[in-house]
């Protein structure tokens, strides 16, 4: 029981270390670790995300104190995603969701190669905000719950590649994590309850550790920089989901 609660510190500080400073790779990374120790993925979803609530809370005021959060923009994604998080949380509990993967493994692969296209080739900071910011938290909530985490790539990538600057969108697409977080760990506790709490703490300890930190990395790395991390690291995910489906 201890080995692993110092297993889940070392995953909890590096999953947020990831997530907070290029915006996503939490829930991924945590999933993972968890499915591997043969833990069924709705179980496994439910834990990342009791977790995610208290590290996400953390991370989304640590980018609030660096001057890296636009209330607007959380706002437009927060609402939308608490209401597709609540049915993502729903739907894996009791209809498969394969179907969707193949989507999603291109869309990701798509994004990185955007991102990183954006930043050797063309200007990546206009001045507005899209206009889909509702129906994009809506998906990437719905993700979220669905693939026990994917709300930072796919809300996060896409506002990237179409060129938003990118400590603002990490920051606010962080701070929103945290609200549809919150609404898929109760949809969780409501239908299936929660367990495995000693991870969860493992979980929860190290990503409070990582958090500050990573949001101190968000705001001091530059822009071109940290956009190439996104990239590279988007385009890991899709080519991670790719081996999963082959295998």
């Amino acid at each position: 029981m201890w080995d692993e609660f110092v297993l889940f510190i070392a995953v909890g500080f590096a999953a947020q270390m990831v997530d907070g400073a290029v915006g996503m790779a939490y829930g991924v990374s945590a999933t993972s670790v968890m499915l591997s120790l043969g833990i069924p993925p709705a179980t496994a979803s439910a834990s990342v995300h009791a977790a995610e609530v208290f590290t996400t809370g953390i991370s989304g005021l640590s980018h609030w104190r660096f001057g890296n959060v636009q209330w607007s923009v959380v706002t437009r994604l927060a609402i939308p995603g608490m209401v597709g998080g609540a049915l993502g949380a729903y739907v894996l509990t009791t209809l498969p969701v394969d179907l969707i993967k193949p989507l999603i493994t291109g869309y990701l692969f798509l994004m990185g190669m955007l991102i990183i296209g954006r930043v050797i080739w063309s200007e990546f900071s206009p001045k507005e905000w899209p206009s889909w910011l509702v129906p994009l938290g809506f998906g990437g909530g719905f993700l979220d719950a669905v693939g026990g985490g994917g709300w930072g790539p796919m809300v996060a990538s896409t506002l990237l590649g179409r060129g938003m600057k990118a400590r603002y969108t990490i920051g606010s697409v962080n701070a929103a994590e945290f609200f549809v977080t919150l609404v898929v760990s109760i949809t969780f506790l409501l239908t299936i309850g929660l367990a495995l709490w000693p991870m969860i703490a493992g979980l929860i300890l190290g990503g409070a550790i990582a958090a500050p930190i990573a949001a101190y990395m968000a705001k001091t790395i530059p822009d071109r920089p940290l956009m190439i991390m996104v990239g590279v690291i988007v385009i890991l995910l899709s080519l991670r989901g790719l081996l999963q489906l082959l295998g």
